[in-house]
């Protein structure tokens, strides 16, 4: 009896000393997960050094770059990438890539609902210098990243998000594939309307012409495709878009033209006698673009990308 007992105690202190062992592996492992999970990186931003997660989780993006973070291979919860002419939806070309984020308002909006963007429970919260005033009081509840934007020089922006995010490798590969394909979208244009044929793209808004020169689609034609400016080209400084007379239309010598506005807006552009007389339009050479989403589509990177998809489409329309 006395051995069993002994065999008995015995087998009892091997089981508790397993319990403590197993539990005491348990307790590293959930130390070691908590540890991987709680990882940061510090990042230098417009306010200089911060310290974010390495592979942030629930992002809430307000800077107006959710577009550039899905190129990076990150989703939002939240986005101030909406419509310019609706904030409540998104423009067509980032339904699917933004399906399912929250909006909370337009990235030109210097002020947000702060308790909707903090009942996302974000771990990484991106704004721009124009929401500097909310930069405390969201700072206060998680890592957050404030980026100054380029007047417009769109590439920097791609490169200075994948910078911050350490993504610069996949940033790179994304804008290198974008120009191989622009450049080959504006060889078919040329060989097929021809290589000395200029291009214009305009804004028409409240009875004013804006043109796009150095940003938004302008730029897509000029700069990404390669296409020739019009002579009498206003050249744009900022990112401000030069503002024309109907006198001073008149002057640009394009051979297409590509309209943007709202249904009231081109409607008075149509009007308009000057415009009537413009030689690209007397030939029918003008394509008429709704301002929702070609007011904004050639300054967001996913937007000029669909762009370039429609192009050609776009160039038959003139020519039907």
């Amino acid at each position: 009896m006395r051995t069993q007992k002994l065999k008995f105690i015995t087998v009892i202190l091997v089981l508790a000393a397993l319990a403590a062992l197993l539990a005491g592996c348990s307790g590293k492992k959930d130390q070691t997960d908590k540890k991987e999970d709680s990882k940061t990186i510090t990042v230098t931003d417009a306010k200089g050094k911060v310290e974010i997660p390495a592979d942030p989780k629930r992002i809430v993006d307000i800077s107006g770059n959710s577009d550039i973070l899905s190129i990076l291979g990150y989703s939002v919860v939240g986005t101030a990438n909406s419509d310019a002419y609706d904030y409540t939806k998104f423009p067509s070309y980032l339904e699917k890539k933004l399906s399912g984020a929250e909006i909370l308002g337009y990235s030109m909006q210097d002020k947000m609902d702060v308790e909707k963007i903090l009942a996302l429970k974000p771990d990484l919260i991106i704004i721009s210098s124009v929401q500097e005033k909310m930069y405390q009081q969201l700072s206060k509840a998680a890592p957050t990243v404030m980026l100054k934007l380029a007047q417009t020089d769109w590439k920097e922006d791609v490169l200075k998000v994948a910078d911050i995010m350490q993504k610069k490798e996949k940033a790179e590969a994304w804008l290198a594939d974008y120009k191989k394909k622009a450049r080959e979208k504006g060889k078919e244009i040329k060989k097929s309307y021809g290589k000395n044929k200029s291009y214009l793209s305009i804004l028409a808004s409240g009875g004013q012409i804006f043109v796009y020169d150095k940003a938004g689609i302008g730029s897509i034609l000029y700069e990404d495709m390669g296409l020739k400016r019009p002579k009498g080209l206003p050249e744009q400084k900022d990112i401000s878009l030069p503002v024309v007379s109907y006198e001073g239309l008149a002057s640009i010598e394009a051979d297409y033209i590509l309209a943007i506005g709202t249904k009231d807006d081109m409607a008075a552009l149509k009007k308009n006698s000057v415009w009537k007389e413009l030689p690209a339009v007397k030939k029918g050479h003008v394509a008429e673009l709704p301002a929702s989403p070609y007011f904004n589509q050639g300054y967001s990177s996913i937007g000029r990308l669909s762009f370039l998809d429609e192009v050609n489409g776009l160039m038959e329309k003139m020519n039907e």
